[in-house]
């Protein structure tokens, strides 16, 4: 009699049981016999030997034995076949793991060969043209930068996706509570999106409810980021037919509808869609760009946020994902939102700063910007020279990047820390947020830190507090709404006017694919816009959005 065995997978191991089967009928079976030589005992002791006591007492005991053994025989049966279906078990779900193993790792393989290509591709771009532009092979500089600036937003894009991915594994993505105008705050989100529905002949129908709340408490660049996700999505996987844009707000609970008239998804593929690492069965589909991690991030964040994203789907009819979570309301009205804050220096003495950084770009970068503040600024490559420096002289804070060939930035960190005490202020940057969660520095060295790509703004808040700053800020101009004056709405017509309105929006929250989308509708009104779309795009390749906004004011005044 063979064993058991429970086959994983047609090529994993195989899992052999404790016992077989044999072993276990065979223990029911003696168990079975001793239970029937019990009776046939009794039945001797009552009729055959009614009037010998003594016998009778022999026959008793043995028939006490014969039940012991009985008993022990049966339940070790019993034992035994518990143990095997637990084994059984354990095998099962040993084979649904390995199952489960092999498939996950055949997603990352999918997954890393399509991130490749979609890093390759601008690489590519960006790495022919600033050889075209270095041979002057009749390419313009204006050309080379319009087409590394668009690559570089691509790249930033995928690399932002992987960095959300990696913090919500780690449990770190960062969300924030603020009151809201709700109903600007969708408006936002339709004003960047119809310009790309409109590239692709799509109708967008935005839906709002009946009654919206005026302000509501919410973390705004999250559900931004989701939304901007979805209808996105929706945008390009439809070619022809409309993407509608639906808000439902009843009892403290906000639903976004994303409808669109796209090809569907299949019933097998609706789960897969949100998986980290799958993009689901693209067979028959068109190739469509990204990372496919989208989805997954955007349900993370959904999640965190205490809400609920689902999707319902027909082939060849469309497909609707549905955002549900409670947005409280607010009374009262918001106060009007300050611009942002630009600072250009800071009250009291000069303060020193160290950084140590093993790339010359990144060092050159945070250079130029502390220094544009007011800082005495010394930027070294690696942790050994930063430590010589540190024992020369005195430094209020230090930045450092963590992973650095030869000493890493924790190590850095130590001998710094060890050198200038507590008054020192340890700021430490890294790409990878599990780095700041490792066991080992549960205590740690540095006083924040912050995740790369560094957004400006957060970095000099974060010195700021670090060094107890009070800041010296630029008086911001009062963002009064615009009205153009007859003049120039006679010049540049209504048509014209309506994107330049749109286009003030896009450069106040600071959409550059927006802003390029609106500047090509308003040069297709012709006239006198042709020539301002002109200008505009010429301040967009150098990135100069506040030229345009003064551009925008001198020629509509």
């Amino acid at each position: 009699m063979t064993a058991i065995e429970l086959p994983i997978e047609q090529n994993g191991p195989m899992r052999r049981l404790p016992l077989s089967p044999g072993r276990v009928e065979r223990l029911g079976f003696f168990g079975t016999v001793m239970a029937c030589l019990v009776l046939v005992i009794l039945t001797m002791a009552e009729v055959g030997y009614e009037g010998d006591d003594t016998a009778f007492h022999v026959l008793d005991v043995l028939a006490l034995i014969v039940i012991g053994v009985a008993a022990t025989m049966t339940h070790r049966a019993f034992r035994i076949q518990q143990e095997s279906q637990l084994a059984a078990s354990r095998a099962i779900a040993e084979a649904e793991r390995f199952r489960a193993a092999q498939i996950a790792n055949l997603a990352k393989s999918r997954y890393l060969a399509n991130v490749s290509h979609e890093i390759r591709s601008p690489l590519n771009a960006i790495y022919g043209y600033a050889q075209l532009v270095e041979r002057d092979e009749g390419v313009s500089a204006k050309e080379a930068a319009k087409v590394i600036r668009r690559c570089a937003e691509h790249m930033t894009s995928l690399v932002e996706g992987l960095l959300d991915v990696s913090q919500v594994e780690h449990g770190v993505l960062r969300v924030r509570s603020e009151d809201v105008r709700f109903g600007q705050f969708l408006e936002q989100i339709v004003s960047m999106m119809r310009p790309s529905a409109a590239a692709k002949g799509l109708d967008f129908v935005y839906a709002p409810p009946a009654r919206l709340p005026e302000v509501v408490r919410m973390d705004p660049s999250r559900l931004r980021q989701v939304l901007i996700n979805l209808i996105s999505n929706a945008i390009k996987y439809t070619d022809r037919g409309e993407v509608r844009f639906a808000v439902r707000y009843s009892g403290q609970i906000a639903s976004f509808e994303i409808v669109d008239t796209g090809p569907g998804i299949a019933p097998e593929e609706l789960e897969r869609v949100f998986h980290p690492f799958d993009r689901g069965d693209d067979a028959g589909k068109q190739k469509m760009p990204g990372a496919g991690l989208g989805l997954s991030i955007s349900r993370a964040i959904v999640d965190i946020l205490g809400g609920t994203l689902e999707v319902e789907s027909e082939p060849g009819q469309g497909t609707c994902f549905r955002v549900r979570m409670m947005l409280g309301e607010v009374a009262g009205s918001l106060e009007k939102a300050s611009s942002p804050v630009r600072h250009s220096g800071y009250e009291g003495a000069r303060r020193s700063i160290l950084v140590v950084d093993d790339e010359a770009e990144q060092r050159d970068l945070l250079e130029r910007l502390l220094v544009g503040l007011g800082f005495a600024v010394n930027a070294v490559p690696n942790g050994e020279t930063a430590l010589t420096l540190a024992g020369a002289r005195r430094f209020d804070l230090a930045i450092l990047d963590i992973s650095m060939p030869g000493m890493s930035g924790w190590e850095a960190a130590l001998g710094l820390r060890e050198m200038g005490g507590p008054d020192l202020r340890i700021l430490m940057l890294s790409a990878n947020a599990s780095e700041f969660h490792r066991p080992e520095f549960h205590h740690p060295v540095h006083d924040f830190f912050l995740t790369k790509p560094v957004d400006f703004a957060v970095l000099t808040e974060t010195i700021g507090g670090l060094l107890e700053l009070s800041w010296k800020v630029e008086q911001p101009r009062e963002d009064l709404p615009h009205i153009a004056s007859p003049a120039a709405t006679s010049a540049l017509g209504q048509e014209a006017c309506d994107h330049l309105d749109r286009l003030r929006e896009l450069l106040r929250i600071g959409y550059v694919r927006g802003i390029e989308a609106e500047i090509r509708q308003l040069g297709e009104t012709g006239g006198a816009a042709q020539e301002l779309a002109a200008r505009l795009f010429g301040c967009l390749d150098r990135f100069d959005l506040a030229g345009m906004r003064r551009l925008l004011e001198e020629e509509v005044a």
